[in-house]
C-alpha cells in the first residue's frame, strides 16, 4: 500500500514545474482545439477570471491563443512543420502558461506531428550519365538523391527503375539514414549497338496515400578510357563558421587520373546538392576549390551535404561525398519580452510580489545560447529565473510612492559568447499611492495677535498642513480640535483653507489670551490626521477712559449742588503743602494706562499745582489773607494711549484754620445752591406751561379753518 501511495501521488499533484504536453497535427486551421488547458492546470470555470489565465511564447510568431471562452489551448494560424522545423524530429514547439493570485508559471510543450502533405522530389527533372563501353559489369553509378521534406514513415522510403535488361537499381543507407539510389550495369555495353539508353527513377514514401516524384535518366554510351580519377580523400569532411565572408575559399576537392592527355584532364562539377546550398557554394570546375557565394547562418542550415563529380576528358569519373558543418559564432544578440503582471503598484505592495515575466531568447546555440539577466541600476527589484529561458520580476523590498511615483526599469540580457552580445528592454511601472502618511502642519504651535474690539469674522491666522500623498489621501482639511477652557466660541476654521476667523469681538480687559488646537485630516480611507496648537494674544487699545477714584463724584440732586470734596488749607499753609491726592486708574495696559496729571482750572490758578505723576494737589506758594476762603480746584487725568483719553476732578478748598471755621462757609455754599436749585425748577416749569398754551393754539387755528371749509 505504501509503495502503491507513492507511485499514485506524482501523478495526482503535478508540481508548476512539470510540463504539460499536447501533440497536433500539422497544416491545422485558425482556431484548431490542440487542448483543454485550464481544466489540464487544475483550474474551474469559477475562479478562471480571478486567475488571468495568459500564455506567452517566446517565439517570433504567436502560433497557439486562447480561445475566447480562455479555456482551451488553440491554433492561432497555418502550422507548417517543416517550415519551422525543417528535418528535426521531434518538432516541439514550447510555451508558458502563467496564472496569478495566486502567481504561477506552468510549462506547456506542443509536439507538431507529420503528415504526408509533401511528395518525394529531385533536385533535377533529368540526368545525363555517360559510361565507357569498356566499363565492366557490376559498375556502379549514384544517382541524384530524392528529397521529402516529410519525417518518418512519410519521409522517402524507397527508389524505383524502370526495368532495363543492362541496368539495375540498388539502394545504399548511409549512416546517417538517408537512402542513396546506386545504378548498377548487369552487362556490358557496346556502343555501336546502342548509343543511349533511358530510364526512370522513382523515389516513392511511406504515407497514406503513397506519394512519389520521378527523374528522367539518359544514359550516353562513349568509347573506352581505362583510368578514371580517383579523389585524395574517400569523404571530405569540412567545418566553417558562419560568419565567413563571400566569396572566401571555403575547401578544394582533388582527383589524379592515371590516363595522360585529354584523358587525365579532370573537369569538376556538383552531381547532387540540395537546392538550400546550391545559392551558397560554387565549384571551380579546373581547380576544385569551392567558394563561398551567399550568407552562412547557423540559425537556418547547420549541415549540408554534396556530390563532387571528378571526369577526365575520355569520360569516366569518380564521386566523393562532401560533408560541410556549419559552425556557430555568437551573431545574435537575446531578444526579450516583457509580461507586465501588475501595474500600477500599489506602494504598500508586499516584497515577493512578482510583477513581471520576462522571457528570452537567443538563436545561437552551446555558450553563445546561453543567457543571463540583470537590472540596471539601484531599484527595489530583482530577477529571478523560473525556467530555462523564463525571468520573473520580483519586488525585492518595500516601495514609497513619495520618494519614487515610478520606475523606469531596463533589463539587461547577455550571452556568455566572445564577444559578448546583449539586448535591453524597458519597462515603467507606475507606483499607485496608499494613505500612508498624515498631514503635517508647518508649525507645531502658531501665534496669532489681534487687537481687541475686532470685527467679528475677521481674519486671525491661516494654519497649512502638508500631506506627501496623492489625490484623496493627501486632500487636507481642517477643523477645531478642543484648546482652552472657554475658548472654543471665540473662534472657527475653515475647514478648506484653514483660515482661523473670530467669532467675536475680542475685549482685552475680558481676556487677554486663549489658545485652540486645530486638526488636520486627510481624505483616505482609513483617515490620518494631526494636530496643531493656535496661541492668540489679545492686544489692548485705549477704549478705556480713566476713572477717579478720589475725590468721589456725588450722586443725586442734592450731591449736585454739594461740592464733591473739600479740603481745608490752614491760612498758614507754606509753598508744597500737600492739599490732596487725586487717585485714578485705568482699565487699559501698557502705555493706555499710563496716567498723567494736570491742572485746568483753579480760583487761584498761581495757588495750586498739581504732581504730573503723583496726582499729588499741592500749594504753589503761601497762602495769604488776599486770598479768598473758597477755592475750586479742576484737575484733568490723562492716559497715553492714541488719542488720549482723559477725566477731571473738582476739588474745593477752604482756607481756614479749623473746621469749625470753615463749616459757615460751606453752610452758605449749600444755601446758595438750593436756592439756585430752586430757581431753575420754575424756570423749568414755566417754559412747559408756555409751550403747552402755543401747542393748544395751533390746533384751535386748525380746527376753525377746517370747520370753515
Amino acid at each position: 500500500r505504501v509503495a502503491l501511495l507513492a507511485a499514485l501521488l506524482p501523478l495526482c499533484c503535478r508540481a508548476a514545474s512539470e510540463r504539460i504536453r499536447y501533440a497536433i497535427p500539422e497544416e491545422l486551421g485558425r482556431g484548431s482545439l490542440v487542448g483543454p488547458l485550464a481544466r489540464d492546470l487544475g483550474l474551474s470555470p469559477a475562479e478562471l477570471p480571478a486567475r488571468k489565465l495568459r500564455i506567452v511564447s517566446g517565439d517570433e510568431k504567436q502560433y497557439f491563443t486562447l480561445g475566447e471562452d480562455n479555456t482551451n489551448l488553440r491554433v492561432n494560424g497555418r502550422i507548417d512543420r517543416e517550415r519551422i522545423c525543417g528535418a528535426l524530429s521531434p518538432c516541439v514547439l514550447s510555451l508558458e502558461a502563467v496564472v496569478e493570485n495566486p502567481f504561477n508559471i506552468f510549462h506547456v510543450s506542443v509536439t507538431i506531428q507529420d503528415i504526408n502533405d509533401n511528395a518525394p522530389h529531385f533536385d533535377r527533372e533529368f540526368v545525363a550519365i555517360e559510361i565507357i563501353e569498356s566499363t565492366p559489369s557490376g559498375a556502379r553509378f549514384p544517382l541524384g538523391n530524392g528529397r521529402d521534406p516529410d519525417t518518418g514513415v512519410n519521409s522517402l522510403q524507397n527508389y524505383q527503375l524502370t526495368p532495363n535488361p543492362f541496368f539495375s537499381l540498388v539502394v545504399r543507407e548511409s549512416p546517417d539514414g538517408t537512402k542513396q539510389p546506386e545504378l548498377v550495369l548487369e552487362k556490358s555495353l557496346d556502343r555501336e549497338k546502342q548509343r543511349n539508353h533511358h530510364l526512370i527513377l522513382t523515389a516513392v514514401d511511406g504515407g497514406d496515400p503513397v506519394q512519389s516524384g520521378t527523374t528522367q535518366i539518359t544514359i550516353n554510351v562513349t568509347d573506352a578510357n581505362d583510368n578514371p580519377p580517383v579523389f585524395n580523400k574517400d569523404i571530405y569532411k569540412v567545418r566553417l563558421l558562419e560568419n565567413l565572408p563571400e566569396s572566401s575559399l571555403a575547401f578544394q576537392v582533388k582527383a589524379t587520373d592515371g590516363d595522360e592527355g585529354t584523358n587525365a584532364e579532370i573537369t569538376y562539377s556538383f552531381s547532387d546538392i540540395a537546392n538550400n546550398a546550391r545559392h551558397l557554394f560554387t565549384l571551380d570546375s579546373r581547380t576544385g576549390d569551392v567558394k563561398v557565394t551567399g550568407p552562412l547562418d547557423y540559425e537556418e542550415g547547420k549541415y549540408y551535404e554534396a556530390t563532387v563529380e571528378g571526369k577526365d576528358g575520355g569520360g569516366l569519373s569518380a564521386h566523393v561525398k562532401v560533408h560541410i558543418d556549419i559552425l556557430d559564432v555568437n551573431d545574435n544578440a537575446p531578444t526579450l519580452s516583457l509580461l507586465p503582471i501588475l501595474n500600477p503598484l500599489p506602494e504598500d505592495t508586499v516584497p515577493s510580489t512578482v510583477v513581471a515575466v520576462i522571457n528570452v531568447r537567443d538563436r545561437d546555440s552551446g555558450d553563445n545560447g546561453k543567457v543571463s539577466c540583470n537590472i540596471d541600476g539601484d531599484l527595489p527589484f530583482r530577477l529571478e529565473p523560473s525556467s530555462e529561458n523564463t525571468y520573473r520580476l520580483i519586488i525585492d523590498r518595500a516601495l514609497d510612492r513619495e520618494k519614487d511615483s515610478a520606475y523606469n526599469i531596463t533589463i539587461t540580457a547577455r550571452d556568455r559568447g566572445s564577444p559578448s552580445l546583449w539586448s535591453r528592454a524597458s519597462l515603467v511601472l507606475e507606483v499607485s499611492d496608499v494613505n500612508d502618511n498624515a498631514p503635517v502642519f508647518e508649525e507645531a504651535a502658531y501665534s496669532a495677535y489681534v487687537a481687541e474690539n475686532n470685527a467679528a469674522g475677521a481674519p486671525v491666522v491661516r494654519v497649512r498642513a502638508r500631506d506627501a500623498d496623492a489625490g484623496a489621501n493627501g486632500r487636507v482639511s481642517y477643523w477645531l480640535a478642543g484648546g482652552s477652557a472657554g475658548a472654543a466660541p471665540y473662534v472657527s476654521v475653515e475647514a478648506r483653507s484653514g483660515a482661523v476667523y473670530a467669532q467675536r469681538s475680542f475685549d482685552y480687559e475680558q481676556c487677554r489670551e486663549f489658545a485652540v488646537a486645530v486638526r488636520a485630516q486627510d481624505g483616505g480611507a482609513p483617515a490620518r490626521s494631526s494636530t496643531a496648537t493656535v496661541r492668540v494674544f489679545v492686544l489692548d487699545r485705549n477704549d478705556n477712559a480713566p476713572r477717579v477714584l478720589w475725590p468721589a463724584a456725588g450722586e443725586g440732586a442734592a450731591a449736585a449742588a454739594l461740592p464733591a470734596a473739600f479740603e481745608v488749607v490752614p491760612r498758614s499753609a507754606e509753598a508744597g503743602y500737600l492739599v490732596a491726592k487725586v487717585v485714578a486708574v485705568d482699565a487699559d495696559a501698557g502705555r493706555n494706562a499710563w496716567l498723567s496729571y494736570e491742572l485746568v482750572q483753579a480760583s487761584e490758578p498761581a495757588l495750586f499745582r498739581v504732581g504730573p505723576h503723583s496726582g499729588e494737589v499741592r500749594t504753589a506758594r503761601a497762602v495769604s489773607e488776599r486770598d479768598a476762603a473758597k477755592q475750586r480746584v479742576v484737575a484733568v487725568v490723562k492716559d497715553h494711549g492714541q488719542p488720549a483719553l482723559s477725566a477731571t476732578a473738582t476739588l474745593q478748598v477752604v482756607l481756614a484754620e479749623s473746621l469749625q471755621e470753615a463749616l459757615p462757609e460751606l453752610s452758605e455754599r449749600a444755601a446758595g445752591g438750593e436756592s439756585a436749585a430752586e430757581l431753575q425748577f420754575y424756570l423749568v416749569l414755566a417754559l412747559a406751561l408756555l409751550s403747552a398754551l402755543f401747542l393748544l393754539s395751533v390746533a384751535l387755528a386748525v380746527l376753525a379753518r377746517l370747520r370753515r371749509a
